[in-house]
Parts: C-alpha cells; structure tokens; sequence
C-alpha cells in the first residue's frame, strides 16, 4: 500500500502566497533567495503569469533553466519569462537582486528544480548556485544568453520558435540567441537561413544535417557552418551531388568552411554520393586537427578511397572508427589493413559490420 506523502511546510506556504498574486509580487523583495526556485514552481504549476514575469525581473540566480519544467514548450509561460525581460531593458540598472545571465529553455536542468524542491540533496547557501556578487546591481545590464536546442524538422517554424525568433530579433544587442545542439532533418534552406541569422553561431558545439540535401544546397549552409567556429561534432547524411561536373567545385567550397572548425572532433557521414571527392579532397585537406571519431557509413567504398583514407593524418588519434554498412568494389584487403594499422594504437571502438 503506497502512502501519500503530505506536502512540506514551504510548498503549503507558497499555495497560500499564490493565491493573492498581488502580495506574491508585493514580498518578492523581502523574500530570501532560496525561496525562489520553490515559489517559481508553485507559480509556474498554476500558471501564475504575473508572479513568474515579476520573478524574472527579481531572479537571484545567474541562471534560470526555465526548459527543464517544460515537458513540450509552452507559449504562455515564455512570453510571461520575455515580457519580465523587457521591464528590464528599459533600466540603466538591474534591480538590486537581479542575478540573471542565462535564460535556458532547452529540455535540461531539472537537476536544479529537484534540489531546491527537495527531491535532491538540500542546499544550504542562501545565494544558491550561480549566485553572484551583489555589486553586479550597480553595473548596466549586460546582454542576456537565451539557450535553445534547435531542431529544424517541420517545412515551417512552429509557433514555439517563430515567437522566439522574432522577439529576439526585435531585442537585437540586448539579447544573444545561443544553441549548443543544432539538427535539421527538413526545412526550406532559406527558412534555415533565416533561423541561423539570429543565433550566435561560435556557441554552436553539435550540427546534425540528416536530410537529402543537394550538395549545391549544402553550399549555401556552409559559410554558416564555418563561422560555427566551436563545432566538436559534425554529422552529415544523405547529401547527395546534382551532376558530376559541378562535384569538385561544391565540395572544395565546403571544405574551405569546414577548414575553420578547429576543434571538431567527430566527423560522421551516412550515405553520401560523392565519396570520391570525399575521400581525395575533402578529408585529407580540411581536417587538420586529428579526430577521436570518423564514421562514414552506408555506401559504396573503392580501394582507392579506403588508401586515400589511410593516408589522412587526422586519423592517426581515431579513438572510434565506423565503416558499416560499406560496399567495397574491386577490393584488396591491403588498404584497409594499411587503415588498421595506423589507427591500431589508440582505436578502442571498431565497427565493420556488413561491410
């Protein structure tokens, strides 16, 4: 028989405090830090929209993971977080117990809420994580970091992001539109311009491109890929080369922008149709800093290409490598073994599987 575990002192407190929104409001400048993250719960279950704008304005923390109580986005509860915002761009000054640097809307930081709700380890600084120094009231607002994970999947924006966009977009100079994880599986190129335009694109760390793009449309993401000058991990799928004339010319364009990504560490590559470039040109003259993972999976190899591969200097730290799913023609086994050899003292992961 399971037993209902009544609610804590603090929890009943803030029920009773939401009930006049206008006092809430009235004692957030009384109410001592550690008491926010629980009274922003109770005001964001009952979709207390004024409390939360106003605990927005007052939020004594360097960041609020507003994403991590949001199971699917919801509308409501940003434009109440973004109007709190912008009674706070119209300031010289922050309010004296401002603290906010980040408003993160991705699907994370729930770690966060369970500490302050109890369901973690009880924290007992009354500042909190990501508390800072109260001198910071005396400096002008410096630009906010809005965090998203973008997942570019539908032919048009949904309601969630185009409000988002457009109300940074407004905010330009104040505002730094930021994501670490970018996947996009199907959109208009120029809707995916119009997305990238607003983003701090040095912030981006992950790029996944799994849609069936002509190389000519990868050439209008690359100059946006190459200013993605923090990218660790790059994953391309389905790419495919309109005519073999035009092969050469849209995959050196390409390289020239991945030539930028210094610290890419990861390179993944699934069914593509210009392996032959791929192999010549592209890896062995773009990737200069040596690898940790190269995938390239899901199409057809030659033994030239599986030579030119060995002879990648960036290969020589592979800690995983994965060529599942390749075809060979006219194969010999002494390039892939030369491959082998050269990757043998560091390779920890190796998948040949139906090859």
């Amino acid at each position: 028989m399971s037993v209902r575990v009544p609610p804590r002192l603090l929890e009943l407190a803030g029920q009773s405090l939401l009930r006049d929104e206008a006092s809430a409001i009235a004692a957030l400048e009384l109410l001592p830090p550690e008491l926010f993250p629980p009274l922003f719960m109770e005001a964001f279950t009952g979709r207390h929209t004024e409390t939360l704008k106003a605990m927005v304005q007052a939020w004594p923390f360097a960041r609020l993971p507003l994403g991590g109580l949001m199971q699917t986005p919801h509308q409501e509860i940003l434009q109440a977080a973004l109007d709190g915002l912008d009674v706070l761009q119209s300031l010289v000054f922050p309010p004296r117990r401002w603290k906010l640097q980040v408003l993160d809307l991705r699907n994370g930081g729930q770690n966060f809420w369970s500490l302050w709700s109890g369901a973690g380890v009880h924290v007992c600084s009354p500042m909190g994580p990501g508390a800072e120094d109260s001198s910071r009231s005396k400096q002008p607002l410096a630009p906010l970091k809005v965090f998203v994970d973008l997942c570019l999947k539908e032919t048009t924006l949904d309601e969630f992001l185009t409000y988002l966009i457009t109300w940074v977009k407004q905010r330009e100079g104040w505002l730094h539109l930021c994501c670490k994880k970018l996947r996009i599986f199907a959109m208009p190129i120029q809707n995916i311009e119009k997305v990238l335009n607003m983003v701090q694109l040095d912030c981006i760390q992950q790029v996944e491109v799994n849609c069936p793009w002509q190389l000519s449309t990868l050439g209008v993401f690359a100059p946006y890929l190459g200013r993605m000058s923090n990218v660790q991990r790059l994953l391309l799928a389905h790419i495919h080369a309109a005519a073999s004339e035009e092969e050469e010319q849209q995959v050196a364009h390409f390289t020239s922008q991945v030539l930028r990504l210094h610290h890419l560490r990861g390179l993944y590559i699934d069914s593509p149709s210009f392996l032959e470039d791929l192999t010549a040109q592209f890896l062995p003259r773009c990737l200069k800093t040596p690898l940790e993972t190269l995938s390239i999976t899901n199409c057809q190899l030659t033994e030239s290409d599986l030579t030119h591969l060995s002879h990648c200097l960036n290969i020589s730290q592979l800690q995983n490598l994965d060529l599942s799913g390749i075809s060979l023609t006219y194969f010999s086994p002494e390039p892939l073994q030369i491959l082998l050899e050269k990757v043998a003292a560091t390779l920890q992961n190796l998948d040949l599987d139906q090859m």
